[in-house]
């Protein structure tokens, strides 16, 4: 076989296997072309049948922290906040304690009777010179606080108590609270009620060591007579008393004391006239202990406040009875004359100074008609009156309450006799 003969057998081999090649490709052809009307624009529905479903998912979701919420909001939370509105309960209080009020006074109705007896006097120039300017007039005017601060100041109510006094009526009446006679001698009483209600009371004893209660004042007010009727009472109310006869430089001081000692049944601790009264102090205070009484009374000597020396004596007594016993004296009372009026103001502010006080002791009381100083004592010193004396008897020293003698003071009933007095 010749080269052209070959070569034509091998074109038409290769035209052979070209058209076997080519008609192989077009049946695959519809095939692939099949998948394309088949499913993308099925595989497109079926995403969108799915997107709702999330979305009822999400709804779903969102509905059950709706859900959740909702039984949050029934809130029973402000419902209890409700019963917080129990502060309109303090009314209730307040309505409690209003009855307490007219149940002490008539328990104390016996009390003031007593002392408006003893007021006698201060009722008649206070009091009554008071309700004699009201007389005529039909309303209260600016003029009228004039003529009231001079009636207080002539009671020896002091000056700054009766600035003070006047400043609440002035206030008052601004206000139109002040439209007669009653309302004026109402806020008098509450003002002054207000000012002597401090905390005091009468002298109490101690369990286990005695108390010791020191007397300081100058000579002339009573003060060895005040021991005498305090060392009385104790004794009926069963305790077990003695007395520091510590006023050595008074002869009749000492002698006094004695008397009231054996009257009461108190051992009475003395020195020699003229000593030391610091000594008798500390003797005194180291036998009380030893005896194991209640209470222990210390006189002291009258002293002249305006006298540094002297002053300064009393300090020492004080340090003297401390050395003697812990903590004492547990009371230092300051014994007043009250028909000194000012000067026993005075006198108040001057012991104050030089010695802590506890209380004042008022004497002479039922003899004067300057009986405002316990306001004024008691408003400018800020010390509360423990005791008042209005007579002579152990039983005419009275524990002081401010209530019944502020109701004892204004009684309006009695007027007339202290007036008439």
């Amino acid at each position: 076989m010749d080269t052209k003969t070959l070569l034509a057998l091998v074109a038409v081999a290769l035209v052979v296997i070209a058209l076997v090649f080519a008609f192989r490709k077009k049946p695959e052809l519809p095939s692939a072309e099949e998948p394309e009307p088949k499913l993308p624009e099925k595989t497109s529905d079926k995403p969108k049948e799915a997107k709702p479903a999330p979305r009822l998912d999400h709804e779903d979701r969102a509905s059950k922290p709706a859900a959740a919420k909702a039984p949050s909001v029934p809130a029973p939370a402000p419902e209890p906040a409700a019963p917080v509105k129990a502060p309109s309960v303090a009314p209730a209080p307040v309505a409690v304690a209003k009855p307490a009020k007219p149940a002490r006074k008539a328990a104390d109705a016996a009390e003031v009777k007593i002392l408006e007896r003893g007021l006698k006097q201060t009722r008649g120039g206070f009091f009554a010179r008071l309700k004699e300017l009201f007389v005529g007039k039909k309303e209260i005017d600016p003029a009228l606080l004039d003529q009231i601060e001079e009636v207080l100041l002539t009671s020896d109510v002091g000056v700054k108590t009766t600035q003070k006094l006047l400043d609440n009526l002035k206030e008052r009446l601004s206000r139109a609270e002040l439209k007669d006679e009653d309302a004026v001698f109402a806020a008098l009483r509450e003002d002054a009620l207000e000012m002597m209600s401090l905390p005091g009371g009468p002298i109490v004893a101690r369990s286990g060591e005695p108390t010791v209660v020191l007397m300081v004042g100058v000579n002339g007010v009573g003060k060895t007579t005040t021991i005498g009727k305090l060392a009385t009472r104790a004794t009926h109310d069963g305790k077990k008393v003695m007395l520091g006869a510590g006023d050595t430089f008074r002869a009749a001081a000492v002698q006094q004391l004695e008397v009231w000692g054996k009257r009461v049944g108190a051992d009475v601790v003395r020195g020699k006239e003229g000593g030391d009264p610091g000594a008798v102090a500390f003797e005194a205070t180291t036998k009380a202990k030893e005896a194991g009484v209640d209470l222990l009374f210390v006189d002291t000597a009258g002293r002249l406040q305006s006298k540094a020396p002297l002053m300064d004596e009393l300090r020492k007594v004080r340090k003297t009875i401390a050395k003697a016993m812990d903590g004492a004296p547990h009371e230092t009372l300051l014994v007043l004359d009250a028909t000194t009026g000012q000067n026993g103001l005075n006198q108040a502010a001057l012991f104050r100074d030089a010695v802590p006080l506890t209380g004042i002791v008022l004497t002479k009381l039922d003899g004067t008609a300057k009986g405002g100083i316990v306001l004024a004592i008691c408003d400018e010193l800020q010390l509360p009156v423990r005791y008042i004396g209005l007579g002579e008897r152990a039983e005419d020293l009275r524990e002081f309450a401010a209530d019944a003698f502020v109701e004892a003071l204004f009684a309006r009933e009695s007027a007339g006799g202290g007036e008439n007095a």
